[in-house]
């Protein structure tokens, strides 16, 4: 008794090489890795630098190089996980908590005292605030500066983004960056919202 092997139509074997073929392309552009450059060129940090606030200290605009990096510390991961990294490492939980603010203000209750811009944030961290919020001028480098500053504003997103630091291994009190932190945890607290404010954030 013989058994016959199934034959394979020439469509069959196209389909399958093409799929084989496809499958090369998708590893190939899924190994493909985004750039990282560990340290900016002083000329680029030193353009970082020059942020131009409006007269009152509030909000302003971002250098032209900011830009020209496409806008990198606030939509790339691997920056957004250093400022998560700086976030801990310079102590910032212990006035600002997990972002729901302690002896400093909150990043999740829709109300940023010197406005939710990467240039204010920045200016807040470089130069200091009235109140309590020190200078972390001669601390950190302009480049880390922003690093923390675009993982701040992952932390007051009332948006989700897609890019995200690394996850935390602690148990979770708030929602991940990613996931638009500030939209649940929104609050109106004991006095209502600040008339500037608006109902919602």
């Amino acid at each position: 008794m013989t058994i016959d092997k199934p034959t394979r139509t020439r469509g069959q074997v196209l389909s399958a090489t093409a799929f084989g073929v496809c499958l090369l392309i998708a590893a190939a552009v899924g190994w493909e890795r985004q750039g990282r450059e560990f340290r900016l060129d002083p000329p680029v940090a030193q353009e970082l630098d020059k942020i131009r606030l409006m007269p009152n200290g509030i909000s302003g605009a971002p250098p032209q190089v900011y830009y020209a990096l496409g806008q990198a510390y606030e939509a790339d991961s691997y920056n957004l996980s250093e400022g998560k990294r700086l976030y801990a490492w310079f102590g910032c939980s212990a006035c600002h908590g997990d972002g729901r603010g302690e002896a400093g203000p909150s990043f999740l209750d829709g109300w940023w005292l010197y406005g939710p811009e990467m240039v204010s944030v920045v200016s807040s961290i470089r130069d200091g605030r009235p109140h309590g919020m020190p200078s972390f001028r001669d601390r950190m480098t302009i480049e880390q500066i922003w690093q923390l500053a675009g993982y701040i504003q992952t932390i007051g997103a009332y948006k989700a983004k897609v890019a995200a630091p690394s996850r935390d291994d602690a148990k979770f009190t708030r929602p991940a960056e990613n996931r638009a932190p500030a939209e649940g945890l929104f609050q109106e607290g004991p006095v209502g919202t600040h008339p500037e404010q608006g109902p919602t954030p």
